[in-house]
């Protein structure tokens, strides 16, 4: 009878595990926002949860990602002088498992909180790359430096002004990066086992948002947005497909991720308002099917966001515009459905980040609050909401700080980051 009992919780525990969710890099598995399993809670029981484990960390704006038991997340400190850390902690109990630190002063980058682009895990390796340029490929599970390029050095980078902050992304045997080489290189690709040069395409500017790669002609294409335009690269080689000049009115500025629906792939500045292109089907090429920007930052038209990634769905976008306004547009001309003000306070580049689940939506808002809740073109609905962690002032020390870092859904669980710590909630439903 005990046989038959442990073989049953074996089996349940293996199933459980296959069954479980990874979150290996920004945004989750498919950079989408969509976390997938199930079982999970409807409510909360309490109005402040209570983590599984709690770690302490130092300051950065980069979220964490969860792969294979692990969670990995990087911070900065400038005493007793200036490094970035990588750390990874076991998912289930905190541990911490390894930590490496580099020297990095941090030169014309403002906003210094810390690293901006979230550990990009792929086949047992975390690809890291930091605020200034500086780029590791460890050994995931021992954290044993496998390879690593400053690629400030190598491409002679023009700093951005808030630093490199782009997630790495992998395709096939190639690590592809956004970081503003001159020489045509601002988007490069490294082979991801050396990290020696594969290929470099752009002269523009870099911006801040995440690569992402889509499907155009039944073929596999990287979605790069720049600081001076949106572009479709090959990312076999980085041929240019096609490019869309678009050179922001006052300064590179895009840090939402590109969001897609079907062959629709919408864009979202905090000065420069929304794009929506058409990606064609039958050749590799794009199609404007709408731009809209407003006067000014406060007086918006369409989506004026900064931080947050919008959500596209079916014909309806959901995002938040330029001061924490959380708005629903007609996907096919821009247009102002709703807009509601009660997921995030009303304040300048207020921020909420939006994963889906099922049905609903987990939103956490700068305050560090976890709302569920159901967006639909009859408008924004509540379920419930609970605090996951305290806002802190290194990320941006004003209304009693901030929570901008991107959390990390995975194992039924959310790991979440601010200036002083790392924390895991579960959110199994019981």
């Amino acid at each position: 009878m005990m046989l038959r009992l442990w073989i049953l919780l074996l089996i349940f525990s293996v199933t459980a595990q296959l069954n479980a969710d990874d979150w290996p890099q920004w945004r989750g598995e498919n950079r989408d926002g969509v976390w997938h399993e199930e079982g999970i809670v409807t409510e909360f029981e309490d109005e402040q949860l209570e983590p599984v484990w709690r770690m302490p960390i130092g300051s950065g704006y980069s979220g964490p990602t969860v792969a294979d038991g692990y969670v990995y997340i990087t911070d900065r400190l400038v005493e007793p002088k200036q490094v970035e850390r990588v750390h990874c902690f076991d998912a289930k109990s905190g541990t911490k498992i390894w930590s490496h630190e580099y020297d990095c002063p941090y030169v014309g980058v403002g906003y210094q909180a810390g690293p901006r682009a979230s550990v990009t895990i792929d086949d047992k390796r975390a690809y890291v790359i930091g605020t200034m340029g500086d780029m590791h490929c460890f050994d995931a599970t021992s954290g044993t430096i496998l390879w690593k390029r400053d690629l400030n050095k190598d491409f002679d980078i023009r700093m951005p002004g808030w630093g490199i902050a782009a997630s790495p992304l992998i395709y096939k045997d190639l690590v592809i990066l956004i970081i503003s080489g001159k020489n045509n290189a601002c988007v490069v690709a490294l082979d991801k086992k050396s990290g020696e040069d594969e290929w470099k395409a752009l002269n523009d500017r870099a911006g801040y948002a995440a690569p992402i790669l889509v499907e155009q002609a039944g073929k596999p294409v990287v979605l790069c947005w720049t600081g001076d335009s949106v572009a479709g690269l090959n990312p076999k080689n980085g041929k240019v497909y096609w490019r869309f000049p678009w050179a922001p009115k006052n300064m590179p500025i895009g840090i939402a991720t590109p969001t897609v629906s079907g062959n629709r792939v919408f864009f979202t500045s905090f000065y420069d308002g929304s794009l929506m292109l058409g990606l064609k089907q039958d050749e590799i090429g794009y199609e404007k099917l709408w731009q809209i920007s407003g006067f000014d930052e406060r007086n918006t038209l369409a989506l004026h966001s900064i931080i947050s990634t919008p959500v596209f769905e079916k014909d309806h976008i959901y995002g938040a515009d330029s001061y924490g306004e959380l708005r629903c547009l007609d996907a096919k001309d821009g247009k102002r459905i709703w807009e509601d003000q009660t997921a995030t306070p009303k304040a300048r580049w207020s921020n909420i980040h939006f994963v889906k689940n099922g049905d609903r939506y987990f939103l956490f808002n700068e305050r560090g609050e976890l709302i569920i809740a159901k967006l639909s073109p009859a408008g924004f609905e509540e379920i419930d909401r609970a605090k996951l962690i305290e806002p802190t002032d290194a990320q941006l020390s004003r209304r009693g700080g901030v929570c901008w870092a991107h959390p990390a859904f995975a194992d039924k669980h959310v790991f979440a980051r601010n200036d002083k710590e790392i924390l895991c909630v579960s959110l199994e439903k019981d």
